[in-house]
């Protein structure tokens, strides 16, 4: 597959770090150059494209919210 374009700015390549897997959904961990993204997506999508750690992704990050706390 093939990704001609795609209306996503904030884009990360990386390897998969680690996969916890659930029975609905599963985090992945992406180790970028920007450091770990975690996303959590459907398990069957996991299976679907055939991630494994060590697999080269690209993150894909476009968040409609941000939200930030004073410590």
């Amino acid at each position: 597959m093939t990704i001609q374009a795609i209306n996503v700015r904030n884009q990360f390549k990386g390897k998969i770090k680690a996969i916890i897997e659930g029975i609905v959904v599963s985090e992945v961990d992406v180790e970028t150059p920007a450091g770990i993204v975690t996303s959590v997506i459907t398990t069957r999508s996991v299976k679907d494209l055939g991630l494994v750690i060590g697999t080269e992704v690209v993150a894909l990050v476009k968040a409609t919210e941000v939200s930030i706390a004073k410590i």
